[in-house]
């Protein structure tokens, strides 16, 4: 394994990552050495999933608790903390998606998907480099999305969260990077997961997004990984406050 990808020893803890993407940049992120703790609120599905990456004979934990929960996010990197002695990386994937007319769309909805998407984002994020400051770095990546600087219908607390992750990941990037800890995105297409599952199964949407697609499909979570592994790596050392696109080239066709 070339040393400029490898991730061995280094404690990364990703957020949901039962499934999808998630998942796909843990697995990955293991098989280049990574200690890796995955996280979601599921236990049982949890456990699933690093059997899964245990199975290959590599390392995974799990750390169930909500990332809306502040205190729960903050005693699980001090337990990984302690358990490796240092947490190297975050991945702040976890992400919730809501559709509706905005005449239906509630104050309620709203704030739940910008409470999951983004403000949970700032307070996993504050927590880490809090952790990673006294170590001379670190890494985050946010899970960001194609949507923000386009926009479709129907989506505007999803849109609104993520284009505010994209500002957060600039705003930490140049705050903390002195300071060792690289802050950078990545932005995903469209990605066959469980989220996106309501629109492969519409045959008009799904045709729709292989055809404004110049790779001409949709993606799969597994392509995640190496961009994960990039940022993680000494091959990304100077690399910060960029937004890394995964999408097929669907953002920059006309």
């Amino acid at each position: 394994m070339s040393k400029l990808f490898d991730l061995t020893g280094r404690a990364i803890l990703v957020t949901g990552a039962s499934r999808g993407i998630g998942f796909a940049m843990a697995e990955t992120l293991a098989q280049h050495g990574a200690a890796v703790v995955l996280n979601a609120r599921d236990p049982e599905a949890l456990e699933a999933k690093a059997e899964v990456i245990r199975g290959q004979g590599l390392k995974a934990e799990i750390a169930t608790f909500d990332v809306t929960d502040a205190d729960a996010s903050r005693e699980a990197m001090e337990r990984i903390e302690r358990d490796h002695g240092r947490l190297y990386g975050l991945i702040n994937n976890a992400g919730v998606q809501h559709r509706s007319p905005i005449l239906e769309f509630t104050t309620a909805d709203f704030e739940r998907v910008v409470s999951i998407n983004l403000t949970s984002c700032f307070t996993n994020s504050r927590e880490a480099i809090r952790l990673m400051t006294p170590h001379g770095g670190g890494r985050i990546i946010n899970t960001v999305s194609m949507l923000g600087p386009q926009a479709r219908p129907t989506v505007p607390a999803y849109i609104a969260a993520k284009e505010g992750l994209r500002a957060m990941t600039r705003a930490l990037a140049v705050e903390v990077g002195a300071q060792g800890i690289l802050v950078n995105a990545i932005a995903p297409g469209y990605i066959a997961t469980e989220l996106n599952q309501a629109l492969l199964d519409n045959k008009e949407f799904s045709d729709w997004v292989v055809s404004k697609t110049p790779a001409g499909r949709w993606g799969q979570p597994s392509e995640l990984g190496g961009g994960a592994v990039y940022l993680m790596s000494e091959a990304g050392a100077f690399v910060n406050g960029q937004i890394l696109s995964i999408d097929g080239g669907m953002s920059v066709q006309v």
